[in-house]
């Protein structure tokens, strides 16, 4: 195991397997030393975790828990396209996108779940740029979707 999944499991979680696309897309793509996640669904076990519109039956606690569902699920892509999560130099950007009621302009709270996540296990690395969308709707009655770009240290 890992270090950053040692420091997951210290946390609680886990780094998923990737989820099978649900369109005509691949989870991830690595090009050099850069891994481009797609935008990632907060499944767990299979199942699609969290739907609605947040600030309309759908919580910002919710949407932050979420938000870092997602951030596994692209963990999960990058480790299966780096080999191992050690290999992470730094997060270089997140996106976030989050279903949102009219009104709703909390969107950067909720995707604090995935960012918070970040900066735990990775520390200093884990800090990146990210957007912070609000979306009328997303796949699959989701709530929220992320994506991130990553750079791996030298091979």
């Amino acid at each position: 195991m890992s270090q950053v999944e040692e420091r997951l499991s210290r946390l609680g979680w886990e780094v998923p397997t990737p989820p099978a696309p649900v369109a005509a897309y691949v989870p991830g793509v690595k090009v050099g030393r850069m891994v481009y996640t797609s935008g990632q669904l907060p499944f767990s076990g299979g199942e699609l975790k969290y739907r609605g519109k947040l600030g309309e039956g759908v919580s910002v606690a919710e949407g932050y828990e979420a938000a870092r569902l997602c951030a596994l699920n692209c963990l999960g892509v990058v480790k299966a396209l780096a080999g191992d999560l050690d290999r992470v130099e730094r997060v270089v950007k997140v996106t976030g996108f989050v279903a949102s009621a009219p009104g709703f302009q909390e969107q950067p709270q909720v995707v604090n779940g995935a960012s918070e996540l970040l900066v735990q296990v990775f520390g200093e690395a884990g800090q990146h740029a990210r957007s912070a969308v609000g979306m009328a709707e997303l796949p699959r009655g989701a709530c929220c979707e992320v994506e991130m770009v990553v750079l791996l240290k030298g091979e």
